[in-house]
């Protein structure tokens, strides 16, 4: 066999100073089939990257194991790109937001990444939705009404008046990732009150970014998503302000209003 000779290169590459101008870090759960499709389609570019952390969760969605995530928050957030800096880490479930409350997250996922920006998809939305000056709004989840409740309160604790609530009754994750998008603006418009100013449609696993401009389109209102809200909030963090309208009303809002 011929020995093939290897040779050094005369000089050392030159290093940008990241790959990217700018990071987003997602931490989401280890049945999630949604967030990342999602922020590829509308987050990720050649300016913006985003980079994912799964942490252990197991089904069914209840109080209870939702709120058993909380000790992973710090560690998963702590593998996205170690010793390196993120412009904002998002935490990917709703629910869990609510459980364990947005204060609660950030200073878990701080811990390990002190300087980045968090977003939770709760808190999010509340800025959405005042962004888009909404303050009577309905709500759609695809969960239990045990796991509703907590989402109904928190958003009556932050001021908003709740015309309708709905939930679909599901308990797994992965089913609720399965909901056919025109099944989810079927039963949006079905959800949405009258006298709303917008909608709300929970949950991180569901595909209701895909339709919300589409669901506006049809009912005339604003349409909030979690992925959506998160989505905005994380553009808005690395400074870009385009007018996204058709991915929807609250891609053309800036992050300061409301």
């Amino acid at each position: 066999m011929t020995r093939i000779e290897i040779i050094s290169a005369s000089r050392r590459p030159r290093l940008d100073n990241r790959p990217l101008e700018k990071r987003i870090g997602l931490v989401i759960l280890a049945t999630d089939h949604t967030t990342e499709v999602d922020f590829q389609r509308m987050v990720a570019s050649d300016r913006i990257g985003v980079y994912v952390s799964r942490i252990h969760y197991t089904n069914p969605v209840t109080p209870e194991n939702l709120l058993k995530m909380q000790p992973s928050l710090t560690e998963g957030a702590g593998l996205i790109l170690p010793d390196e800096s993120l412009n904002a880490i998002m935490y990917s479930c709703t629910s869990a937001s609510v459980v364990i409350g947005d204060r609660n997250i950030e200073a878990a996922i701080h811990a390990s990444k002190p300087g980045a920006s968090v977003v939770t998809p709760t808190a999010a939305a509340v800025k959405g939705l005042k962004a888009l000056g909404a303050r009577r709004i309905s709500v759609l989840t695809p969960y239990t009404i045990e796991t509703s409740r907590p989402m109904a309160d928190y958003f009556a604790d932050l001021g908003f008046a709740i015309d309708r609530f709905t939930c679909l009754g599901l308990s797994d994750d992965r089913e609720m990732a399965r909901i056919a998008p025109d099944d989810i603006a079927a039963f949006a418009r079905e959800a949405l009150a009258p006298q709303s100013d917008a909608l709300f449609i929970s949950c991180t696993a569901l595909r209701a970014a895909q339709v919300a401009a589409r669901i506006e389109g049809e009912t005339g209102k604003p349409v909030v998503t979690s992925n959506l809200a998160t989505a905005w909030a994380c553009l808005k963090l690395c400074g870009d302000e385009r007018a996204l309208p058709e991915l929807g009303q609250l891609m053309t809002r800036s992050y300061g209003e409301g």
